[in-house]
């Protein structure tokens, strides 16, 4: 296992918010508070950058047709990048210093060298009843495997989750329909996993089993959904952290208690949390 990557704190605790202890526990999120770069930038980036290199197969999938939405995609990253990225030409430098040409790979690829967030294109072909996963980049899977969901509707994204009932499915499905250009969405979940790393891909016959006793690491994250407004496809983006338990702060560490993690706070995208 390479040297974990870990966060030294949790911005937000869902747990310790009600509206998050709640299925599907979406808030309105305001556009420039999309993209954050925290503390474990420059780890998690490297693995990206080494993770889209070598295991490109297993982390950037993508779907025929899907190219307008990947190229509205790079443009609204690039325009809601944070103060701490410059821009020269072609060429973004990142604020661990690494230097990204926007044209040296696919714009899907470029994305998801960009930021931290891995980033999901959902998209509703006319007359259709469910958004369908059209391309992503996901270096951080949470149990699930990209493999398995490209190309499918939010309900089969979703098997085996077992608190995504079919009333949950058409909950979240008029949540997409529903979601405008520049009024996103997000929400945050918080998972037990006995290893900080952040590539977990499993498939779905083999779920992950929660631990009956809390183990050494946190998992949480923060997943925004966003409409591009020329295309219509929406945009699922997941931010990561792990970290130890020990450093959650006294208030959450005493919420944790009172409401312990693995609760109805999964995924959205998750194969079994």
């Amino acid at each position: 296992m390479d040297h974990p990557v870990l966060q030294s704190e949790l911005p937000s605790a869902p747990w310790m918010v009600p509206a998050q202890r709640r299925l599907p526990g979406i808030q309105p999120l305001d556009m420039s508070d999309w993209l954050i770069a925290d503390d474990a930038f420059a780890g998690q980036m490297a693995l990206r950058d080494r993770l889209i290199a070598e295991r490109r197969e297993q982390v950037l999938a993508r779907t025929p047709g899907s190219e307008a939405a990947e190229g509205e995609l790079l443009e609204t990253v690039l325009a809601h990048l944070p103060p701490s990225y410059a821009r020269k030409g072609s060429v973004v430098t990142r604020p661990d210093g690494v230097s990204v040409d926007l044209f040296a790979d696919t714009p899907l690829a470029v994305a998801g060298r960009l930021v931290q967030d891995d980033l999901c294109v959902l998209e509703k072909s006319e007359g259709a009843a469910e958004h369908v996963l059209s391309a992503a980049v996901l270096c951080f899977p949470a149990s699930w495997t990209l493999a398995e969901k490209l190309g499918r509707p939010l309900m089969a994204i979703h098997i085996p989750v077992a608190s995504y009932t079919d009333e949950m499915g058409a909950r979240v499905q008029r949540m997409f329909d529903a979601i405008r250009p520049g009024r996103p969405l997000w929400r945050q979940n918080a998972l037990l996993y006995a290893t900080p790393d952040l590539f977990q891909p499993r498939k779905e016959a083999e779920p992950r089993v929660t631990p009956k006793v809390r183990p050494d690491y946190l998992r949480s994250e923060r997943q925004c959904l966003l409409r591009l407004p020329r295309t219509d496809a929406v945009v699922f983006s997941i931010h990561t952290f792990v970290l130890p338990f020990a450093a959650l702060t006294p208030e959450q560490a005493e919420g944790l208690q009172a409401h312990p993690v693995e609760y109805a706070g999964r995924g959205l995208q998750e194969g079994a949390g």
